[in-house]
Protein backbone atom coordinates (compact mmCIF):
# COMPACT_ATOMS: atom_id res chain seq x y z
CA UNK A 1 0.00 0.00 0.00
CA UNK A 2 1.22 3.43 -0.54
CA UNK A 3 1.54 5.81 1.98
CA UNK A 4 -1.72 8.04 0.83
CA UNK A 5 -3.61 5.06 1.06
CA UNK A 6 -2.81 4.21 4.72
CA UNK A 7 -3.69 7.07 6.18
CA UNK A 8 -7.04 7.63 4.37
CA UNK A 9 -10.32 9.38 5.78
CA UNK A 10 -11.46 6.60 7.60
CA UNK A 11 -8.26 5.98 9.58
CA UNK A 12 -8.02 9.77 9.88
CA UNK A 13 -11.23 9.75 11.62
CA UNK A 14 -11.06 7.37 14.34
CA UNK A 15 -7.47 8.10 14.75
CA UNK A 16 -7.35 9.91 18.09
CA UNK A 17 -8.06 8.23 21.16
CA UNK A 18 -8.54 11.39 23.66
CA UNK A 19 -7.27 10.11 27.50
CA UNK A 20 -5.66 6.70 26.49
CA UNK A 21 -3.29 5.12 24.54
CA UNK A 22 -0.88 7.48 22.83
CA UNK A 23 -3.51 10.50 24.20
CA UNK A 24 -2.88 9.79 27.47
CA UNK A 25 -1.71 12.19 29.54
CA UNK A 26 0.98 10.33 31.40
CA UNK A 27 2.23 9.90 27.75
CA UNK A 28 1.87 12.75 25.55
CA UNK A 29 2.29 14.94 29.02
CA UNK A 30 6.01 14.71 29.16
CA UNK A 31 6.71 14.76 25.26
CA UNK A 32 5.38 17.99 25.38
CA UNK A 33 7.21 19.42 28.32
CA UNK A 34 10.59 18.34 26.98
CA UNK A 35 9.87 19.52 23.26
CA UNK A 36 8.66 22.92 24.68
CA UNK A 37 12.14 23.30 26.82
CA UNK A 38 14.34 22.22 23.66
CA UNK A 39 12.32 24.93 21.05
CA UNK A 40 13.29 27.44 23.67
CA UNK A 41 12.27 30.54 22.76
CA UNK A 42 12.23 29.69 18.36
CA UNK A 43 9.47 27.97 16.50
CA UNK A 44 9.08 24.36 15.86
CA UNK A 45 8.08 22.33 13.28
CA UNK A 46 6.53 18.72 13.39
CA UNK A 47 7.14 16.48 10.44
CA UNK A 48 4.18 14.00 9.81
CA UNK A 49 1.87 16.23 12.24
CA UNK A 50 -0.84 13.91 11.64
CA UNK A 51 -4.25 15.08 13.29
CA UNK A 52 -1.86 17.30 16.02
CA UNK A 53 -1.73 14.88 18.77
CA UNK A 54 1.60 16.72 19.78
CA UNK A 55 1.86 20.50 17.72
CA UNK A 56 -1.71 21.30 19.60
CA UNK A 57 -0.82 20.83 23.51
CA UNK A 58 2.63 22.18 22.57
CA UNK A 59 1.42 25.19 20.70
CA UNK A 60 -0.82 25.89 24.04
CA UNK A 61 2.51 25.99 25.83
CA UNK A 62 3.20 29.28 23.65
CA UNK A 63 5.62 27.22 20.78
CA UNK A 64 5.09 28.64 17.84
CA UNK A 65 4.10 25.06 15.21
CA UNK A 66 4.28 24.56 11.92
CA UNK A 67 3.59 21.42 10.34
CA UNK A 68 4.05 19.12 7.30
CA UNK A 69 1.62 16.20 6.51
CA UNK A 70 1.18 13.95 3.42
CA UNK A 71 -2.67 13.00 4.12
CA UNK A 72 -5.32 15.80 3.54
CA UNK A 73 -8.07 14.02 5.48
CA UNK A 74 -5.03 13.80 8.74
CA UNK A 75 -4.81 17.77 8.72
CA UNK A 76 -8.65 17.74 8.26
CA UNK A 77 -8.89 16.47 11.93
CA UNK A 78 -6.41 18.98 13.16
CA UNK A 79 -8.35 21.58 11.71
CA UNK A 80 -11.42 20.39 13.32
CA UNK A 81 -9.34 21.31 16.72
CA UNK A 82 -7.09 24.70 15.55
CA UNK A 83 -7.41 27.14 13.10
CA UNK A 84 -4.70 27.53 9.90
CA UNK A 85 -3.50 30.33 11.32
CA UNK A 86 -2.51 28.66 14.67
CA UNK A 87 -1.03 26.32 12.87
CA UNK A 88 0.33 26.32 9.59
CA UNK A 89 0.42 23.19 8.05
CA UNK A 90 2.33 22.16 4.50
CA UNK A 91 0.78 19.21 2.41
CA UNK A 92 3.63 16.78 1.32
CA UNK A 93 5.81 14.26 1.43
CA UNK A 94 8.15 14.66 5.12
CA UNK A 95 11.72 13.85 3.41
CA UNK A 96 11.04 16.50 0.76
CA UNK A 97 8.54 19.14 1.18
CA UNK A 98 9.65 22.89 2.40
CA UNK A 99 8.02 24.79 5.14
CA UNK A 100 8.92 28.53 5.21
CA UNK A 101 11.26 30.05 7.88
CA UNK A 102 13.87 28.00 10.04
CA UNK A 103 13.07 26.67 13.11
CA UNK A 104 14.81 25.72 16.50
CA UNK A 105 13.56 23.03 16.92
CA UNK A 106 12.60 19.86 14.10
CA UNK A 107 10.67 16.36 15.22
CA UNK A 108 9.45 13.58 14.37
CA UNK A 109 7.63 11.50 16.59
CA UNK A 110 5.77 8.41 17.59
CA UNK A 111 7.91 5.81 14.91
CA UNK A 112 6.43 8.68 12.26
CA UNK A 113 10.21 7.90 10.48
CA UNK A 114 9.59 4.65 9.79
CA UNK A 115 7.16 5.07 7.84
CA UNK A 116 9.26 6.11 5.27
CA UNK A 117 9.95 2.80 3.11
CA UNK A 118 13.79 3.14 2.05
CA UNK A 119 16.98 3.85 3.58
CA UNK A 120 17.09 6.96 1.30
CA UNK A 121 14.19 8.17 1.83
CA UNK A 122 14.93 7.86 5.73
CA UNK A 123 18.57 9.70 4.96
CA UNK A 124 16.36 12.53 2.90
CA UNK A 125 14.20 12.80 5.74
CA UNK A 126 17.14 14.38 8.03
CA UNK A 127 18.63 16.36 5.28
CA UNK A 128 14.94 18.03 5.01
CA UNK A 129 14.79 18.42 9.05
CA UNK A 130 18.89 20.10 8.44
CA UNK A 131 17.63 22.65 5.83
CA UNK A 132 14.80 23.93 8.30
CA UNK A 133 17.71 24.07 11.11
CA UNK A 134 18.71 27.64 12.13
CA UNK A 135 22.56 27.33 13.42
CA UNK A 136 22.58 24.87 16.84
CA UNK A 137 18.71 23.86 15.82
CA UNK A 138 17.89 20.42 17.17
CA UNK A 139 16.11 17.31 15.39
CA UNK A 140 14.20 14.97 17.99
CA UNK A 141 13.40 11.15 16.83
CA UNK A 142 11.55 8.69 19.12
CA UNK A 143 11.55 5.69 17.29
CA UNK A 144 10.92 2.26 18.54
CA UNK A 145 14.11 -0.44 19.12
CA UNK A 146 13.70 -3.44 16.26
CA UNK A 147 13.16 -6.43 18.77
CA UNK A 148 14.17 -9.32 16.14
CA UNK A 149 14.82 -11.42 19.46
CA UNK A 150 10.96 -11.80 19.86
CA UNK A 151 10.91 -13.37 16.02
CA UNK A 152 11.30 -17.35 15.95
CA UNK A 153 13.78 -19.40 13.80
CA UNK A 154 11.95 -20.01 10.83
CA UNK A 155 8.88 -17.56 11.28
CA UNK A 156 8.09 -14.17 9.53
CA UNK A 157 5.20 -12.90 12.18
CA UNK A 158 4.98 -12.39 16.14
CA UNK A 159 2.29 -10.79 18.41
CA UNK A 160 3.13 -7.93 19.99
CA UNK A 161 -0.12 -7.79 21.64
CA UNK A 162 -3.72 -9.16 22.07
CA UNK A 163 -6.21 -8.41 24.59
CA UNK A 164 -10.22 -8.92 24.82
CA UNK A 165 -10.96 -7.12 21.23
CA UNK A 166 -7.80 -6.68 19.82
CA UNK A 167 -4.84 -8.68 18.61
CA UNK A 168 -1.61 -6.91 16.68
CA UNK A 169 1.12 -8.58 14.61
CA UNK A 170 3.78 -7.94 12.64
CA UNK A 171 4.89 -9.27 9.86
CA UNK A 172 8.67 -8.95 8.95
CA UNK A 173 11.53 -8.83 6.01
CA UNK A 174 14.75 -9.02 7.65
CA UNK A 175 16.48 -8.97 4.26
CA UNK A 176 14.61 -5.46 4.08
CA UNK A 177 13.89 -4.30 7.43
CA UNK A 178 10.65 -3.94 6.84
CA UNK A 179 7.86 -4.70 9.14
CA UNK A 180 4.00 -4.54 8.34
CA UNK A 181 1.76 -4.09 11.80
CA UNK A 182 -1.49 -5.70 11.35
CA UNK A 183 -4.44 -4.83 14.02
CA UNK A 184 -7.28 -6.95 14.70
CA UNK A 185 -9.76 -5.38 15.99
CA UNK A 186 -13.09 -7.70 16.78
CA UNK A 187 -16.26 -7.67 18.90
CA UNK A 188 -18.67 -11.17 19.96
CA UNK A 189 -19.69 -10.78 16.15
CA UNK A 190 -17.83 -12.92 13.29
CA UNK A 191 -16.47 -9.88 11.72
CA UNK A 192 -13.09 -8.34 12.79
CA UNK A 193 -11.37 -4.61 11.57
CA UNK A 194 -8.31 -4.78 10.06
CA UNK A 195 -5.46 -1.80 9.73
CA UNK A 196 -2.16 -2.44 8.29
CA UNK A 197 0.68 0.06 8.24
CA UNK A 198 4.13 -0.39 6.48
CA UNK A 199 7.29 0.41 8.47
CA UNK A 200 11.03 0.48 7.97
CA UNK A 201 12.74 -0.03 10.99
CA UNK A 202 16.08 1.38 11.91
CA UNK A 203 18.53 0.87 14.50
CA UNK A 204 19.74 3.31 16.51
CA UNK A 205 23.56 3.24 14.58
CA UNK A 206 21.91 3.55 11.75
CA UNK A 207 20.23 6.34 12.46
CA UNK A 208 23.03 7.87 13.75
CA UNK A 209 24.98 7.71 10.82
CA UNK A 210 21.76 8.89 8.82
CA UNK A 211 22.18 12.05 11.25
CA UNK A 212 26.09 12.12 10.49
CA UNK A 213 25.46 12.40 6.93
CA UNK A 214 23.18 15.24 7.22
CA UNK A 215 25.20 17.22 9.05
CA UNK A 216 23.98 16.50 12.87
CA UNK A 217 25.87 15.66 15.99
CA UNK A 218 24.13 13.13 18.28
CA UNK A 219 23.27 15.36 21.96
CA UNK A 220 21.38 12.98 24.01
CA UNK A 221 19.50 9.38 23.46
CA UNK A 222 17.18 8.43 26.03
CA UNK A 223 14.42 5.36 26.59
CA UNK A 224 11.74 7.88 26.88
CA UNK A 225 10.52 11.50 27.31
CA UNK A 226 11.19 11.91 30.74
CA UNK A 227 14.92 11.09 30.40
CA UNK A 228 15.35 7.30 31.53
CA UNK A 229 18.49 5.70 31.16
CA UNK A 230 18.52 4.27 27.53
CA UNK A 231 19.93 0.51 27.89
CA UNK A 232 20.41 -2.42 25.28
CA UNK A 233 16.23 -3.59 27.13
CA UNK A 234 14.80 -0.58 25.84
CA UNK A 235 12.09 -0.79 23.36
CA UNK A 236 12.15 2.53 22.36
CA UNK A 237 14.37 5.87 22.13
CA UNK A 238 14.03 9.19 21.89
CA UNK A 239 17.13 10.66 20.08
CA UNK A 240 18.44 14.53 20.22
CA UNK A 241 20.24 15.99 17.18
CA UNK A 242 21.86 18.67 16.97
CA UNK A 243 23.18 21.12 14.15
CA UNK A 244 26.60 22.65 15.28
CA UNK A 245 26.24 26.28 16.20
CA UNK A 246 27.77 28.69 13.80
CA UNK A 247 31.07 29.95 14.61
Amino acid sequence: MRKEEVWDADVAQHYDTPGSDMFAPEVLGPAVVRLAHLAGEGRALELAIGTGRVAVPLAARGVPVVGIELSPPMVEQLRTKVHEAAIPVVIGDMATAVAPGRYTLVYIVYNAVSLLLTQAEQVACFRNAARHLAPGGRFVVELWVPDLRRLPPGRSATVFQSEPGYIGLDTVDVLRQHVVSHHFRFDEGRQAQLFRSPHRYVWPAELDLMAQLAGFELETRHADWSGAEFTAESPSHVSVYRIPPAR
